[in-house]
Order: C-alpha cells, then structure tokens, then sequence
C-alpha cells in the first residue's frame, strides 16, 4: 500500500508496535526444550492481547499464527510438535492484522552451542538488512536495492535464495511490488514515497536455490545449508525510511 492519510500512519503503527512486541517475547522464550508449537501460542497470545490476528491464516488459511523455520527451513515453517535442539537455528516470522493493516517482520535466532559459521550466518542477513534500509529511499531503483542486498551477502561469505523476496504490505500480506534480494533482470520499477514495504534477506549457507517440502508450506534450501532471514516493515521517504516494526 502507499500512505494516503494520518490514519494510515496510525494503523500501520500500532500493528507494527504488536509485531515488535511478539518478536521480542518469542526471542525470550525461544530455547532448546520448547516446541515451535509452544512458541506460537505465545505469539497467539501476544495477538490476543492486542485484538490482533494472523495475516497468514487469515489470507491463505496458514495453518498457524506465525512461521517458523528451523535450520534448512527458509521460509513459512509449519509450527507444530517438534522441540527445539540444542544448536537449531530458529527463524520466527511474524505477520499480524489489527484494524485492517498489516506488519510484517522476522529474525533468526540461533540456539546454544552456536558455531562461528551460525553467528556469521545470522550477522551477515541483519547487516544486509541495514545495508539495504540505510539507501531505501524514494527513487532507489528495486533492481539496484536488489543489488546492494546481494552485493553484502556476498561480501561476507553466504549466498541470497532468489525466489525469495520482500513484498508490498499494508492491506494485505503480499502486495505489489515484489522487492528482490538480488538484482533480478525481471524487476522494474522504484520505491516511491510513503510505499510501505519489506526489506528481508533471506540467505543460505551455500545455496541460491530453494524447494519447497511435500506439507506445501515450507521452503528449504535447495542443498540442504542452513538459512538465516531478518526483516522489518518500513514506509519509503525521501531521505531515511520510517521502520514501523523495529523496537
């Protein structure tokens, strides 16, 4: 969506503010020991204090409140009965609906022991994030945010999923545009101000591809390497972009 009134900041605000607040109890509560379905009642109930609902139930009839992906799984992990081992990577990806608006965010939070090569992983999306976020402005080519994206993910080792990308969000989930992590040849277009968007790295270990896993749902890396993902909403201006779901 594009801001078009006062009300428009208002919303998106206060659903940001509660994906921020699910992000950072999530991130308390992640250990080894705990289920990913135990992690999304807590998410569930942060929703429930906050008169919030699931933006992925609600416009696909996602099987969860929120994604999470565990090691290999990239993206829109099913939570369920599995426990979390010591040493799992773990992303938590939380999208919520309150008065019509949506927000839309994640991290990846690694488990103790973590490997050097896991504290590198989970560093190299975050600072792509930034990266990217620092030069997100009104006018910024999507193909050249793809690039810069790319170009820190490489810098530091690890590779971007291609078929994975940010979105358009604010009335729904997924709108227009897509925002690729690469310089995709096939995307036109620049951000424009007060479009509201995420940015979100979503890399692997080894791999640019990805698959998707017989439940429908999750993408894993296509070699198996294990992946990282860091996101936030933010609303395009002509100098820093306003981030909505940053604490």
């Amino acid at each position: 969506m594009s801001i078009e009134s006062e009300s428009d900041v208002r919303g998106l605000r206060a659903v940001g503010r509660v994906v921020s607040e699910t992000l950072a109890r999530l991130q308390a509560h992640a250990r080894a020991g705990i289920t990913t379905g135990e992690l999304d009642d807590i998410a569930s109930l942060v929703f429930r204090e906050h008169g919030a609902r699931s933006g992925p139930a609600l416009d696909y009839d996602y099987p969860g409140t929120i994604c999470i992906s565990v090691n290999e799984e990239a993206v829109h992990g099913i939570p369920g009965p599995r426990v979390l081992a010591p040493g799992d990577v773990v992303t938590v990806d939380v999208t919520a609906e309150l008065d019509g608006y949506y927000a839309d965010a994640a991290v990846t939070v690694p488990l103790p022991p973590v490997s050097p090569q896991v504290r590198r992983l989970c560093a190299c999306a975050e600072a792509a994030f930034w990266t990217a976020a620092k030069q997100a402005r009104h006018g910024l080519p999507l193909q050249k945010l793809g690039r810069i994206i790319e170009a820190e993910v490489w810098r530091r080792g690890f590779r971007v999923l291609r078929d994975l990308q940010g979105h358009g969000v604010g009335r729904r989930v997924h709108e227009e545009p897509g925002v690729p992590n690469w310089p995709d040849p096939h995307t036109h277009g620049m951000l424009t101000e007060g479009l509201v968007i995420t940015v979100e790295p979503i890399i692997s270990v080894s791999s640019n591809e990805s698959r998707l896993l017989r439940d429908g749902w999750t993408v894993v890396s296509a070699d198996g390497s294990l992946t990282a993902h860091f996101e936030h909403t933010l609303v395009i201006r002509r100098g820093a972009p306003t981030l909505l779901t940053a604490a």
